[in-house]
């Protein structure tokens, strides 16, 4: 059984070296195919990362009427960490509240001389609401307003960035939807060359498949050549995508930082190029082989 596998493998590695002019330009094309689908995972990441820094940012603003109390202030946060659908609650005292303001303006003459001549504090204590899921706001802004918090609650506010998210969103779906429309049309046109690469092989040798199946030899040691030959497409594709997109996201990584400082694109590639190439070599592999499977399983019916 060694020897047929060595065989099978031998035969298979002479038809690429043979036909090396046509297996060149199934590899190219395979390769845009990988290059595409390996965009797409990258362009997933970035997406990905960039939609949920900007949901960290949305949040509910819940503003307090100046007579209530601190313990009832403590009181509703306590009841909106029991919601299922509230991730944190943070409350921000009028003494908070004025330090912060401070923070933001450090050098505003203008504002520094307004505080001072007010005298008070005029911030008002208020609680920081933060959902799971952006789609959960609304639930939980119908909550705050029910008319038995009207006595303690002056305002309740949506944070603009969920009109960002939203847009945000609808881009990233767009964009993924474009990328696996366009996988899936260079998949196929790899697909079609793979086939009429195989094909051609298949013609080139009909005369030694001819002595092979006059000799007693199975359709499973006349097709095994030409389904090495489809894994050899897809492993030497998914290796040049990978070593293509080095430089690519090096150059681009710095950039990527700038738009989204937490997003080390860079790092996320190296740290994970093993399971990047690993995504190619089963993509690649998977139209390489399965190309070559249906088209001798044709010729040989036929």
């Amino acid at each position: 059984m060694l020897t047929t596998f060595y065989r099978i493998v031998k035969y298979g590695i002479q038809n690429f070296s043979r036909n090396y002019l046509v297996s060149i330009a199934t590899i190219l094309v395979l390769l845009l195919a990988v290059i595409v689908f390996e965009s797409l995972i990258l362009f997933g990441v970035v997406g990905q990362k960039a939609i949920s820094l900007v949901q960290d940012k949305i949040d509910i603003s819940v503003d307090f009427r100046e007579t209530v109390s601190e313990d009832e202030m403590l009181n509703l946060k306590s009841s909106l960490e029991t919601l299922t659908e509230v991730k944190e609650v943070e409350y921000v005292s009028r003494d908070e509240a004025l330090v912060r303001f401070k923070d933001r303006h450090p050098s505003d003459s203008d504002i520094a001389k307004a505080l001072e001549e007010i005298g008070d504090n005029p911030l008002r204590a208020s609680l920081n609401i933060k959902a799971f899921n952006p789609n959960d706001y609304s639930s939980i802004a119908s909550y705050l307003n029910n008319e038995s918090l009207s006595g303690i609650i002056e305002t309740v506010s949506y944070n603009q960035n969920q009109l960002v998210i939203d847009r945000l969103a609808k881009i990233m779906d767009v964009g993924r939807q474009a990328g696996f429309l366009l996988t899936v049309i260079l998949a196929v046109v790899a697909s079609i060359v793979s086939f009429n690469t195989i094909l051609l092989a298949i013609y080139s040798s009909k005369d030694e498949i001819g002595i092979m199946r006059l000799v007693g030899a199975s359709n499973m040691f006349i097709r095994g050549p030409y389904i090495v030959v489809g894994a050899i497409y897809g492993v030497f594709s998914a290796l040049a995508g990978v070593i293509l997109t080095i430089p690519f996201v090096y150059f681009v990584s710095p950039y990527v930082s700038i738009l989204i400082p937490e997003m080390n694109l860079w790092g996320y590639f190296t740290g994970n190029i093993f399971a990047i190439f690993g995504y190619n070599l089963l993509f690649a592999v998977l139209i390489g082989v399965v190309s070559s499977f249906v088209v001798v399983r044709r010729y040989l019916r036929g």
